[in-house]
């Protein structure tokens, strides 16, 4: 177990080291005529220390990824780097984030890195994950007010001994001016293999699709964003046929869900994440269909949400050739990279 002076010397070490890197000063404010939204998969932030509760042991100093403050710090500050470049001259409104360890975390990122000129909160819970990685919510305090939380805890009927992550919940006003529903998602993964791992998405999956039907039950035109890594395409039978997300082309209806993630451009990147040879997009937006009228207060196009695939996010795949996300870890091996997931951002427009 580290000590507590050990923690408190690292916090000493990143506050020096954030004032040697310098602190954007001149941050500009956030565009209230539109508000961006970001997801991001941030690839196991895990801080360096030991934590008796979890299955955290290969990201401390000693551990199989020999995980230090100092790279803790540096994977923080490229994570600023991210979200400061995504925002542009809108920086984002609300961001959801997967595959953190804690809160503690999130508070180094937001408020001891370029972040804190901005007015961000955080909403999140320790999930019951076994390697004890969570989602969370931030968001601006000036342009989103939370009025409920919750944290819907997963309990597979077939076998309650499996840990994941919880669905977080949050309902506020966007901007003083309508009500919005945010779902935050990290569902279960590959790891095992499709075949073995898809009756837990579906499980998760039709969870969610309980809530969706309880929320339009008293309101068939609520607005709803649901965002995540889902560890499944936008075609797949979770997301397709059990939460039923409609794809472009599709005839939407008033209660439906559309997946903004099969509005393709020309000049979009393949997916999010890559594996071997094979681009996916596992990290969607789906909204409900309100948010496509354009007569509504709250409205989306479509077509402007992105995956931010700046170059320097991006590094030459030898193996299989193009590009991959320039990753933190390749194996065990560290590569120095910012995930291996790219980020997906979005605008919400305000009347």
């Amino acid at each position: 177990m580290i000590s507590k002076r050990y923690v408190f010397l690292a916090i000493i070490f990143s506050i020096i080291l954030n004032n040697i890197l310098g602190q954007n000063k001149n941050t500009p404010p956030i565009d209230t005529n539109s508000i961006r939204v970001v997801f991001y998969n941030l690839e196991n932030f895990f801080d360096s220390f030991d934590d008796t509760l979890t299955n955290d042991d290969e990201f401390t100093p000693f551990g199989e990824k020999h995980w230090t403050w100092k790279r803790f710090v540096e994977k923080k500050l490229k994570i600023s780097k991210v979200l400061l470049n995504i925002g542009e001259w809108n920086m984002p409104g609300i961001i959801g984030l997967c595959e953190l360890e804690n809160k503690f975390v999130l508070q180094q990122l937001l408020f001891n890195s370029s972040l804190k000129s901005f007015n961000y909160n955080i909403i999140h819970n320790d999930s019951p994950d076994l390697r004890g990685i969570d989602v969370a919510l931030v968001y601006n305090q000036d342009v989103f007010v939370p009025i409920q939380t919750n944290f819907i805890n997963i309990v597979f009927s077939f076998d309650s001994t499996i840990k994941t992550r919880d669905i977080l919940y949050a309902k506020g006003v966007l901007n003083k001016t309508d009500t919005l529903h945010i779902f935050v998602n990290h569902w279960p993964s590959r790891y095992g293999g499709y075949l073995k791992t898809v009756s837990k998405r579906n499980y998760v999956a039709k969870v969610l699709r309980e809530k969706i039907d309880s929320i339009q039950l008293e309101n068939q035109a609520a607005n709803i964003i649901i965002m995540g890594d889902f560890n499944d395409e936008p075609k797949d039978e979770s997301l397709s046929k059990i939460l039923k997300a409609r794809i472009a082309g599709s005839e939407f209806k008033t209660k439906d869900l559309i997946n903004l993630m099969t509005f393709k451009k020309k000049d979009q990147i393949e997916g999010t994440i890559k594996y071997r040879e094979s681009w996916n997009t596992f990290d969607q937006f789906i909204i409900s269909y309100s948010l496509l009228n354009k007569e509504n207060l709250l409205y989306i196009e479509p077509m402007k949400k992105n995956i931010f695939d700046a170059a320097y996010l991006l590094e030459y795949d030898n193996t299989y050739l193009g590009n991959k996300p320039f990753r933190t870890y390749s194996g065990p091996k560290f590569n120095d990279g910012f995930s291996d997931h790219l980020p997906i951002y979005m605008d919400i427009y305000i009347k």
